[in-house]
């Protein structure tokens, strides 16, 4: 076997290539490997598949029609009689080397040698994965619409898309990555629509990837092509929800879709693609403008609005005499930056506590929550009033972002202009929203400007990000796509 291409031909002899298969899948020690030695129409057979992977209805089916079989109904060419008279099944196919054998057959495909058949192994894909019905994805449920959802299995989020899009011209490309994982991977696209020269970038930094395996699937994925590991801004958006895709490909974003997870990645994405929900699209346009512009309200103020309060709590020249009320009554027993930090880390304490409770407790846990932090904390002293409103609105602004990545990133961006505020002051503030700017504006996303259309400025599409543009002007795609048709 040649370690440089890891491949390895079959031999000359059945018994040498059912042992080496028999090795190389460890059928031997593995209880989930099955192999069943054979005989058919005077041939000896041999079947390598792996316990629940495979359909048994269609195996039992093509079994009995090979124990039917004479030794002149093979002849004079065995391989072809197979697999185009014998084995009546929609997906078979063949390869000529054991280890990539051995890996399809870990994919969930039945393998099938065949004495006097000594150059090719006939893959019968057989196969069938534990699967979850669709269903609507939590974390982007609207009131209108499909309730039909990705899951972790790659083939029906493939059939679900296709459901959506039935262009001639998209196109389901397969990859697989991983030295030893070998993870299904498939690059979604509308062919005369997207941008060749984006889909060979992605496809080339698909490639490069070189790792064990993707044991957190798409957020494995996103780490290698974003780069900047330390930048907890996203730079790809993520969608449960096949009709969201759809739309994305129509635009002429490209899809990342892996086995075993229910969330498809859409390249490239800006900032302001990940404040765009399903449920603006449901509405009528002013219903939908009008919802967007209070998200955005919502989003803009979970960033700025305790670092800007704290700032005129404790600069009282600052505030206006008709906003002389916005300052607290009573302080508490902590400094003002403790009470925010403190009440911040204690919201990020109860999300993560709410994740790792049964379901049924959710609802106790927020109330409790409730109770405790907010009313008592307020009644022993240890926090103002004004504390717990304002950073309940940023804490509705935050889980108002569509996209749960970008809450996070926001979040953060909260934390540090905090803490520059509280260390220095106005001054402090000011430069800490000058760099946070600075950095968005300077991020790519597929040698994209991050804010694009705001960096450089595209006044149609700015116009469409801040209004829900109506369908029959939807149909204008973004510029900064390329695509080969902007306007249809």
């Amino acid at each position: 076997m040649s370690k440089e291409t890891g491949k390895q031909p079959m031999f000359s002899s059945f018994d040498e290539n059912v042992d080496y298969l028999k090795k190389r899948l460890g059928a031997d020690i593995s209880f989930d490997v099955i192999h069943l030695d054979l005989e058919y129409a005077g041939r000896r057979m041999a079947m390598f598949m792996i316990d629940g992977f495979v359909k048994d209805e269609i195996l039992h089916y093509l079994m009995k029609l090979l124990s039917e079989l004479e030794p002149d109904q093979l002849e004079p060419d065995p391989f072809e009689r197979l697999l185009k008279t014998h084995l009546p099944y929609v997906e078979l196919d063949h390869k000529d080397d054991l280890n990539e054998t051995a890996d399809w057959v870990l994919a969930g495909p039945t393998a099938l040698v065949v004495e006097g058949i000594d150059n090719k192994v006939i893959l019968i894909d057989a196969r069938t994965y534990p699967v979850r019905g669709p269903s609507e994805p939590d974390t982007e449920r609207v009131v209108r619409g499909a309730r039909d959802g990705y899951v972790e299995t790659i083939i029906f989020n493939t059939a679900l898309t296709r459901r959506r899009v039935r262009d001639r011209s998209l196109r389901m490309e397969y990859m697989q990555i991983g030295r030893r994982s070998k993870t299904d991977i498939c690059l979604c696209y509308i062919e005369d629509i997207v941008d060749d020269d984006k889909v060979a970038v992605l496809k080339e930094h698909l490639e490069l990837i070189d790792t064990d395996g993707l044991p957190m699937a798409e957020k494995t994925v996103e780490e290698y092509l974003s780069g900047r590991h330390w930048n907890p801004y996203p730079t790809v958006r993520y969608t449960e929800r096949p009709d969201t895709a759809a739309a994305h490909l129509y635009e002429g974003h490209i899809l990342i879709m892996i086995d075993g997870s229910p969330s498809v990645m859409i390249t490239p994405a800006t900032f302001w693609h990940h404040l765009q929900h399903a449920e603006e699209y449901r509405q009528k346009p002013s219903v939908g403008a009008y919802l967007r512009m209070v998200r955005y309200f919502g989003v803009l103020a979970s960033i700025v609005l305790l670092p800007l309060y704290y700032l005129l709590s404790i600069n009282e020249d600052l505030v206006p005499e008709q906003l002389s009320y916005l300052g607290p009554e009573e302080i508490g027993a902590l400094p003002l930056i403790m009470q925010f930090l403190i009440a911040e880390i204690g919201i990020d304490l109860l999300r993560l506590a709410a994740i790792h409770i049964p379901s049924a407790l959710g609802t106790a846990l927020g109330l409790v929550a409730t109770i405790l932090l907010g009313e008592v904390g307020v009644k022993v002293g240890l926090f103002s009033s004004e504390v717990v409103l304002y950073l309940s609105i940023a804490a509705i602004g935050t889980y108002a972002t569509p996209s749960y990545e970008l809450s996070l990133a926001n979040r953060m961006s909260r934390l540090l202009l905090l803490i520059v505020a509280g260390a220095f002051g106005v001054i402090g503030y000011v430069i800490g929203l000058t760099v946070w700017l600075l950095y968005l504006s300077s991020m790519k996303t597929f040698r994209t400007s991050y804010l694009w259309p705001f960096l450089p400025f595209n006044l149609r599409a700015f116009r469409d990000i801040f209004l829900r543009a109506p369908m029959p002007l939807k149909n204008r795609r973004p510029a900064f796509l390329n695509p080969k048709d902007p306007d249809r």
